[in-house]
């Protein structure tokens, strides 16, 4: 069995043995070992990257092809670089994190963590997929089992941002498989035979007309999931409405599909089309990013204050693809698993905060680095490292964005980037509000002297996110190696 394989079967046994389980101990524990697993596979990934590597000099490496729809030459064809990689890494720590954050979930607990890890499976698969169509059917087994985890275990208007964040997904896809028919229909523009193999499409010279066709199309059909404005609408409802482990996966694992499927299709396969057209999104990639730190200034929620953070730092994602330059693309993959693992953090605090205070309005709220001083600790922290302080991942990712935006010789990019970084300071005035209402000043409530205490499940879940923001933060040369060696297959189609 190939190790790339073994993310897609395991999940897949989980689930079925989840089928067979009784009651809430027993599903948490299925899902608490299959996770476990999981994350034991990603960490076990790296080592054999690096040692593979060290031999190897492919793009990519544990490659695997098996012919799955012979007359339209559809493969399963799966592969890993050094960005598959960490984000595999990524997907696995936020879903172990996401069951230990619903340890108590008590309604349907089965039918939950099974939604769950179909959700995970979806991401596991798009991120070693090297055939846009197989790609592509992960993207949506992603996405479709975020409708039940909302619409079910939601709460709030749960039904309309449900649906909301289908139509608008849903929409969003059917743009995208025009765009992958337009470059499966230019693959054989050099006399080969038609194939959605991303690698045998990178040798084609598509014909710039076509590039510059279905460049947007491609974009746009991958950036919704990420966010870009003004198709960001679906992300905040989404996030208010969804259960916490769902929020964690939501922001932290699902949205990043976007950014690397802009990455390795959009940028990849039609680079004269990013090219042309970059100037429209850098525009709309700003205005997401300033946009959506002003709008978290204006939110009381707190799941509304992370997610239109979340549509900012998204944004400069985004922001620095569209630099097409190897800095900021290094940069870009680089805030894709900090903000992965900032937002996950972010939505954990937020669930232990409402199951204890029931109350998400930071008005309401006062006074609880007192008596959930842990809690308060790490929200504290997780603050520190959104807004970029050195020594945590954020400032890692966001040095490399505005470095690499900057160093372009061009006025647009460099006020664009200008504005892109105003976003430090914006995000500053947020946090440092929720900060000073919410965790310091007197207790608002009586009631919230006597709050449970934190569990040793709630800790654990915690600590899985921290370890790496700091981690990244202190040491982040050999994760920076490992992604910035995977980019010079891409940059060169840029040259």
């Amino acid at each position: 069995m190939d190790i790339l394989s073994l993310f897609i079967i395991v999940p897949i046994i989980t689930i079925l043995v989840l089928v067979f389980t009784k009651n809430l101990k027993q599903a948490r524990v299925v899902s608490m070992v299959g996770s476990s697993v999981q994350l034991l596979m990603a960490i076990n990934l790296v080592f054999a990257y690096f040692k593979e590597r060290a031999v190897n000099s492919s793009i990519m490496v544990f490659t695997k092809d098996i012919v799955w729809f012979e007359p339209f030459n559809i493969h399963y064809t799966i592969g890993v670089d050094g960005v598959s990689v960490a984000l595999l890494l990524l997907t696995a720590i936020v879903v172990l994190a996401g069951v230990f954050i619903s340890w108590k979930m008590c309604d349907l607990p089965k039918e939950f963590f099974i939604s769950l890890i179909v959700l995970s499976i979806g991401v596991y698969g798009f991120f070693i997929s090297l055939d846009l169509f197989t790609m592509f059917v992960f993207f949506e087994i992603a996405v479709i089992p975020m409708y039940l985890l909302i619409g079910i275990w939601g709460s709030g208007p749960k039904e309309y941002s449900a649906m909301k964040l289908t139509l608008m997904l849903m929409g969003a896809s059917a743009i995208l498989l025009v765009g992958i028919l337009g470059i499966y229909f230019n693959s054989d523009a050099d006399g080969g035979a038609l194939t959605f193999n991303i690698l045998e499409i990178a040798q084609v010279n598509i014909p710039i007309e076509s590039q510059k066709l279905f460049f947007p199309l491609t974009f746009i059909g991958f950036a919704v999931i990420g966010a870009l404005f003004p198709f960001h609408t679906w992300s905040p409802d989404g996030h208010a409405s969804a259960p916490t482990a769902v929020s964690m996966l939501h922001a932290g694992v699902l949205m990043k599909l976007g950014g690397y499927g802009v990455f390795r299709v959009a940028m990849y396969l039609l680079p004269l089309g990013a090219i042309d057209w970059s100037w429209v999104f850098i525009i709309l990639s700003v205005i997401g990013v300033v946009y959506g730190a002003f709008s978290a200034i204006k939110q009381t929620d707190l799941k509304y204050i992370n997610a239109y953070s979340s549509v900012s730092h998204l944004g400069l994602v985004l922001f620095a693809l569209l630099m097409l330059n190897k800095t900021a693309w290094n940069g870009a993959i680089l805030q894709s698993l900090s903000h992965g693992f900032m937002t996950a953090l972010f939505f954990a605090l937020i669930g232990m905060i409402y199951g204890r205070t029931h109350t998400r309005d930071i008005g309401k709220l006062g006074g609880l680095l007192k008596v959930i001083p842990f809690i308060s600790v790490i929200y504290v922290i997780a603050g520190l490292a959104s807004l970029g302080l050195p020594g945590f991942s954020g400032f890692v990712a966001e040095m490399n964005i505005f470095v690499g935006a900057f160093q372009e010789d061009n006025m647009f990019m460099r006020v664009a980037t200008i504005l892109s970084v105003s976003v430090i300071v914006i995000t500053a005035v947020y946090i440092l509000r929720v900060v000073g209402i919410m965790l310091m000043g007197p207790i608002k409530k009586e009631a919230y002297l006597k709050l449970e205490k934190v569990t040793w499940y709630e800790r654990f879940g915690i600590l899985l996110l921290l370890i790496p923001i700091v981690g990244i933060g202190v040491a982040p040369l050999w994760l920076s190696d490992m992604i910035l060696e995977s980019l010079d297959p891409f940059i060169k189609g840029l040259l």
